[in-house]
């Protein structure tokens, strides 16, 4: 019934001239708390291709942060969003509050990119946002909850997720990069 409603008002919208926001695709369709504990609505990525992952500040691959800013560098004035969510459910080793994580990125990986406050990505207290992405059967990784820090998944620019990567795949990896540069083409 919301959708018909949705849908006639579009109708009526366009006779009338006027324009609403279409609502976002369901991957960006969830509020996240920034690191300064403000809700950000995903939906303001929407047209963009965005990169998600899942973080952590003493993980041994806590230096794929280094390719993650390099690929924002490259990539974010023709769309590229990279998107981090610190967690701390493998080991421990994302145990700093967000000021300390903050710091920690400016001052080791000097990252400009979207940092989100700390979220859990698996059991019962997952957040929606990755229950949603897990439950998707996304290639080359497949459904199922997260394996560890640093795993990653690339949202098209119609706010579809179209990968899924393995937390030891490199962000600068030739398979993401081939994904990533496809579909910002897709402009």
């Amino acid at each position: 019934m919301s959708r018909l409603i949705t849908c006639v008002a579009a109708v009526c919208a366009v006779v009338a001239g006027v324009t609403f926001a279409a609502e976002p695709p369901a991957a960006l369709n969830f509020k996240m708390k920034a690191l300064d504990g403000k809700e950000v609505e995903l939906g303001k990525y929407q047209g963009k291709v965005v990169l998600i992952v899942n973080v952590a500040s003493k993980c041994g691959l806590t230096p794929q942060y280094a390719q993650l800013q390099a690929l924002h560098d490259k990539y974010a004035s023709e769309g590229l969003a990279v998107v981090a969510f610190p967690c701390n459910q493998f080991g421990g080793q994302e145990p700093g509050s967000s000021d300390e994580i903050k710091q920690f990125c400016t001052a080791n990986y000097g990252v400009k990119f979207d940092i989100f406050g700390k979220i859990e990505v698996n059991g019962d207290g997952a957040c929606p946002l990755y229950k949603y992405l897990t439950s998707l059967k996304t290639e080359p990784k497949g459904a199922g909850k997260i394996d560890w820090n640093f795993e990653k998944f690339i949202v098209n620019r119609k706010g579809e997720v179209v990968a899924r990567f393995a937390p030891r795949v490199k962000p600068d990896d030739a398979d993401v990069l081939k994904v990533i540069e496809a579909e910002l083409k897709k402009g």
